[in-house]
């Protein structure tokens, strides 16, 4: 059984933002203060998907061009970039990402600290594949990956499969390239993933390389600091 949500139509006033119920009758005004609080969050990322999705998203296009942009806005306040006129700009996508990345990324942390069970990895699998549906919809991944991916999701699906992968999403720390996947340590996994890797040299030509485990990182490493020097002064 079907319940049915309760419509909010957003009507604008000069200070705040007022939405109609039209189930109760009743305007509920989302005050200036709220929205300044908003502005003030200094990072996309900070602002909870409820309140862009409630607030925000009907307010974006998915894209504009140029032209489009500098007439409205005239500048974009960054002396190291230019605006192309006759090029288009996605908006929706990428001011969408860090915002819902952000919650994914919270969400996941909160599910590895759960008691181990098939529905945390599955949990756990579907955050991968939203974050790397969500960085793709940016125009950031790569047909490799992507392919990887997909061919992970079909196995997951598959009636015929008995699956023990459970996510994958694009990784590699901004350099792309690498798929990361998270699943059961046991034979069959093993064997799923050697099929993905034959199953893609077919397509491509290229085997995918393997490797397993993980590394402490930066916290075991360090990690260095480059730091531009300053021209000397003219001699």
């Amino acid at each position: 059984m079907k319940k049915k949500m309760n419509q909010r139509f957003p009507r604008t006033r000069r200070d705040s933002l007022e939405y109609y119920d039209p189930k109760s009758g009743e305007a509920e005004e989302e005050s200036s203060e709220l929205i300044e609080y908003d502005a003030s969050l200094d990072y996309l990322c900070n602002l909870s998907p409820h309140r862009f999705q409630a607030l925000y998203a009907s307010k974006l296009p998915q894209s504009i061009t140029g032209e489009e942009f500098m007439e409205k806005y005239g500048d974009h306040g960054d002396s190291v970039t230019i605006i192309n006129k006759k090029g288009t700009y996605h908006i929706m996508a990428p001011t969408k990402h860090p915002i819902y990345e952000n919650f994914r990324v919270q969400a996941f942390k909160a599910l590895l600290t759960a008691t181990p069970s098939e529905e945390q990895v599955i949990g756990l699998g579907e955050l991968m594949y939203q974050c790397h549906d969500s960085y793709s919809a940016c125009g950031l991944g790569s047909d490799g990956t992507d392919r990887l991916v997909q061919k992970m999701e079909r196995l997951k699906h598959s009636k015929t499969e008995n699956g023990t992968l459970y996510g994958a999403k694009i990784t590699g720390g901004g350099s792309g390239g690498t798929v990361c996947v998270i699943g059961r340590s046991s034979l069959r996994s093993s064997e799923q993933i050697l099929e993905i890797q034959r199953k893609y040299k077919e397509a491509t030509g290229f085997m995918p390389y393997v490797f397993e485990g993980s590394s402490p990182g930066a916290g075991k490493f360090g990690y260095l600091k480059i730091r531009k020097n300053s021209a000397p002064p003219p001699t």
